[in-house]
């Protein structure tokens, strides 16, 4: 467990995991949407972008948590050894992309982008949320079964499953 990926929903406690698992890994964590959004909260050129995400993939070792453009997502899952997908419940989903935004407008999410709205990027969450069937489904599922022959593979289905994750996983 040295190049990590944790993908899923918006919403499925991606982040959340991902900082527990650097925390107790020491490993380095990088989250996409720093390097895909300046501190305006406008997205990077794409040239820029891939260049930083390439330098990350060099690193002996990543955690990685975001989505980004589907090229980089696709290189990532191939250059990882680990792949921990989250696939919660949607209802779970739209109800944690609500409570990161109610305590957003108290408190500014942690690796929330400076000056990046947390309405737009709930309505944003919500509309890709919408759209998730298209592409977080069985034939994705599938796909992740297929390159993960040698890698680590872990699905994770419930809120439970994700709390428990770094204890009965990390040594």
């Amino acid at each position: 467990m040295k190049k990590i990926v944790v993908l899923g929903k918006p919403g499925s406690g991606k982040s959340t995991l991902s900082k527990s698992l650097a925390s107790a890994t020491k490993i380095q964590l990088y989250a996409l949407d720093s390097i895909e959004f300046k501190k305006n909260g406008d997205r990077v050129d794409r040239v820029t972008y891939d260049k930083e995400h390439e330098k990350i993939l060099s690193y002996g070792s990543w955690i990685i948590d975001g989505f980004g453009p589907i090229e980089s997502f696709n290189r990532r899952l191939e250059a990882a050894d680990t792949l921990i997908y989250i696939e919660l419940p949607y209802i779970i989903s739209y109800w944690l992309v609500t409570k990161r935004f109610l305590k957003g407008l108290i408190v500014k999410p942690e690796g929330w982008p400076d000056g990046s709205s947390i309405l737009k990027g709930t309505l944003e969450s919500y509309k890709v949320l919408r759209l998730c069937p298209k592409f977080w489904n069985n034939s994705f599922m599938q796909k992740l079964e297929n390159i993960s022959t040698n890698k680590s593979l872990y699905v994770i289905r419930s809120v439970s499953e994700l709390n428990s994750f770094i204890d009965k996983n990390v040594k």
